[in-house]
């Protein structure tokens, strides 16, 4: 699941959201489209104009140079689609991830950890589903010349764009999810609000695993790429570890906990994540290898006859 949060670089979210709301209508101006209307928790039938006057109008107390909303961009990879489909038709796959998008809004509002903003009902928030995905001058097919910008990605590209306006509902909050401070620099999470945009894309893949019973593997978390990506080397250990006995453990849950402690660097050493579970890097070893070793030599439980005086071992 990639979710992502930006200032849009479509449209500029100084101004008016009216630019980024013309140019996530581009799927309803093709010919013979389906009509796909913008969405939040209280309807799905709003119309671009609506849209865009309720995010103009919730500016209150916003300066020229303030960010007015942000866009965050819910896209689903082509295994969690697969899921979907494997169970649903097109247009009931759309109903489930606009049910999701709504749940991630949640987590979005709870994680600015004010008190009064408790969830999706507490923002001023519009979301559209996009059907298709196009190449652009950044992707490395168009670079190497084999596609050209514009042109449709190949595969299920389903997708949930969402505009989110800066000020909460009642137009009285400011609210940016670029503060990442945490909580650390007190003063300014007061005015803002705390986030952790981490925690919330990783809500989101959570949300999605436990609403659509989805069995998602270490090798697609977001934590996972994000260690091989950027990790430490020690980091990447750690994971490596991870890695090698998620396939002989018998809580995957566990698994992917740990994987996120190392993300957020929470151990220093593969012991002490180990540690942190109740055992030791030692014992966890031991029974991967014992595991690895059994896997190998699918006759090993078989009885073994007694040896006879010059022969060897018969099976």
């Amino acid at each position: 699941m990639f979710i992502n949060i930006t200032d849009s670089k479509t449209a500029d979210n100084k101004g008016s959201a009216g630019g980024l709301v013309n140019y996530l209508e581009k799927e309803n101006r093709l010919d013979n489209a389906q009509q796909e209307y913008w969405f939040n928790q209280t309807d799905n039938l709003y119309a671009a104009y609506e849209v865009r006057q309720k995010i103009d109008n919730n500016i209150a107390k916003l300066g020229r140079n303030d960010a007015k909303f942000f866009l965050v961009n819910i896209s689903p990879s082509q295994k969690e689609l697969n899921h979907l489909f494997a169970e649903n038709n097109r247009e009931q796959v759309k109903e489930l991830l606009k049910g999701y998008a709504v749940l991630v809004m949640d987590e979005y509002a709870r994680n600015f950890n004010r008190a009064n903003i408790k969830d999706s009902n507490d923002l001023i928030w519009f979301a559209k589903l996009e059907n298709y995905r196009y190449y652009s001058y950044e992707d490395k097919e168009v670079k190497e010349g084999l596609k050209k910008r514009g042109e449709r990605k190949p595969g299920e590209q389903m997708h949930i764009q969402v505009i989110v306006s800066r000020k909460d509902a009642s137009n009285t909050v400011k609210l940016s999810p670029m503060n990442n401070s945490r909580g650390r620099n007190v003063e300014h999470s007061k005015k803002m609000g705390e986030f952790d945009r981490v925690a919330f894309k990783q809500c989101g893949e959570h949300i999605f695993d436990q609403h659509f019973k989805f069995d998602r593997g270490l090798h697609d978390t977001m934590a996972y790429a994000n260690v091989i990506k950027n990790g430490s080397l020690e980091q990447r250990r750690q994971m490596d570890i991870l890695s090698a006995g998620e396939q002989f453990s018998p809580d995957k849950d566990q698994i992917k906990e740990l994987a996120e402690g190392v993300a957020q660097q929470q151990f220093t050493t593969p012991q002490k994540m180990m540690a942190s579970t109740g055992t030791t890097i030692g014992k966890f070893l031991d029974v991967l290898l014992e595991q690895t070793h059994i896997a190998a030599s699918p006759q090993s439980d078989r009885p073994k006859k007694k040896k006879k005086r010059g022969q060897g071992y018969r099976y």
